[in-house]
């Protein structure tokens, strides 16, 4: 492969593509996740299907760390901090003590079951102890699936908080290996300078990336979504460089930007999404290509066993352990732990010691793929069952297609929202023009039942009316008070 023509090479990449598309639609009807056909794909075209030979662990690794920085990135501006902050606490512990404990049970039991030396086993925990941001939003919103209570921003939150602690384990346990006498306690210095460094410059730099939005004038739309893309490259490589956690650092900054207004924002939003969701295909694509599917065969029933462990032991137990002091009924907790879906991130991380030619490492990277094509396969496809049986469904709030948009300059406080009249308010059965609303704030449209109308002074709300007002905040609060009751 290395020696055909760019065009062959471009084909290629286009037509896995274009199928990998074509397939999560058709999985996307059969309850099947995007993501693992996305890898079936990739095994599909390697070395023992179409023959395409690709095992430079070396760029996969590499195009992994870069599909990871836009997915956490796209996983940040999709944050509401709104709903995300009651649950910091509890996401943190997640993506701490949970991971932690994870990696623990699985050492344990990879050390006592198989015999595999105390560090192998502690590295093989660590590569797959925790969750997958780009598995758990892609399949979250493939689903459809509403959760009750904090379960969704928990788990949005912890998904894109746990990364960091992952790495950091597999990274210090690979030191450890190569210097044993640094000692566990030698590392922690190195844990709390990554996090703090990656908080610190994920908050700093990404206001920065606002003021810089904000102030930068372009000459050309299209110019902002490079800007965006050069910031969020410049805040991951840079936090790393600087010896901080690179993926903590553009998450936080992806969180900040989400709960701000900047210029060109929706436009902006649209494009990360999109870049996101082609990391993700991109991402699966190569990591399936690098695998042999024959490779597999030799530890599947070693792999299997660490996949169910895994599942109903290691991610239950560390969730229970991490969240025993909150305040959240059980059944709640239960769908946290079972929503706790791997993916690239453990197989990305399980390239590190093929590089670092630790011992085992072939074997740790089978039984890694192993347990991200099982924890896929049996939990993304059983969302949906097991919300129904934990009784934490619920329905998706219906959002209503406007054929109005706003894009705020990023120099104002105004806000474009919907307000819907409620019975017995100020505004049931009134005309607009008796409201007296604030002069500053402009009635737009009036969604009725589906049906849309171009408001007037003489109009007349009714309850249900879902009203659509350009106003500052203070304007807000108060068509808010009048329209809502």
């Amino acid at each position: 492969m290395g020696e055909a023509h760019t065009e062959l090479v471009l084909l290629a990449a286009g037509v896995l593509l274009l199928v990998s598309l074509v397939m999560s639609r058709l999985g996307g009807r059969l309850g099947i996740p995007g993501l693992l056909l996305f890898l079936g794909v990739g095994m599909l075209a390697g070395s023992d299907g179409l023959g395409i030979q690709f095992s430079d662990y070396r760029l996969a690794q590499a195009i992994g760390t870069v599909a990871l920085c836009f997915i956490l990135f796209q996983g940040g501006l999709d944050t509401n901090w709104a709903l995300t902050r009651p649950v910091v606490r509890r996401g943190l512990s997640l993506a701490t003590l949970g991971v932690l404990g994870t990696a623990g049970v699985m050492a344990a039991f990879t050390h006592y079951a198989f015999g595999f030396p105390w560090l192998t086993a502690w590295l093989l925990g660590a590569i797959v102890s925790s969750t997958d941001a780009s598995a758990v939003f892609s399949v979250l919103r493939e689903r459809q699936l509403g959760l009750k209570g904090d379960v969704a921003p928990l788990l949005e939150f912890e998904s894109g908080g746990n990364d960091p602690m992952a790495v950091f384990l597999t990274v210090g346990l690979l030191d450890l290996m190569a210097h044993p006498d640094l000692g566990v306690l030698g590392i922690v210095p190195l844990f709390l300078k990554q996090m703090l460094i990656g908080g610190l410059l994920g908050v700093l730099l990404g206001r920065a990336a606002l003021w810089i939005l904000n102030r930068l004038q372009l000459q050309f739309e299209g110019l902002y979504s490079v800007l965006s893309l050069a910031l969020a490259l410049t805040i991951f490589a840079g936090t790393a460089v600087a010896g901080g956690s690179g993926f903590l650092a553009i998450y936080i900054a992806g969180v900040i930007l989400g709960n701000a207004e900047f210029i060109h924002k929706r436009s902006l939003i649209g494009f990360h999404d999109g870049l996101s969701w082609l990391m993700q295909v991109a991402m699966f694509l190569t990591l399936g290509l690098v695998v042999n599917p024959h490779d597999l065969l030799p530890t599947a029933g070693l792999a299997l066993a660490c996949a169910l462990v895994l599942v109903f032991l290691a991610r239950p137990l560390s969730v229970y352990l991490a969240l025993a002091r909150a305040r959240m009924p059980l059944n709640e907790k239960s769908m946290v732990a079972w929503v706790g879906l791997r993916g690239a991130v453990p197989i990305v991380l399980a390239t590190f010691p093929l590089l670092a030619n630790v011992p085992q490492a072939q074997t740790l990277f089978n039984i890694v793929f192993f347990i991200v094509l099982t924890s896929v396969l049996l939990q993304g496809t059983t969302l949906t069952l097991v919300a129904r049986f934990l009784h934490v469904r619920e329905a998706l709030p219906t959002v209503t297609v406007s054929p109005l948009t706003y894009t705020p300059t990023g120099h104002d406080r105004n806000a474009m929202v919907e307000v819907e009249v409620g019975a017995g308010s100020a505004a049931d059965g009134r005309r607009i023009v008796d409201l007296r609303l604030p002069p500053e704030a402009l009635v737009l449209l009036v969604n009725r039942a589906g049906k849309l109308l171009i408001p007037k002074g003489a109009t007349q709300l009714q309850a249900g009316d879902s009203v659509m007002v350009l106003a500052g905040d203070e304007e807000l609060r108060e068509v808010r008070r009048c329209l809502g009751g």
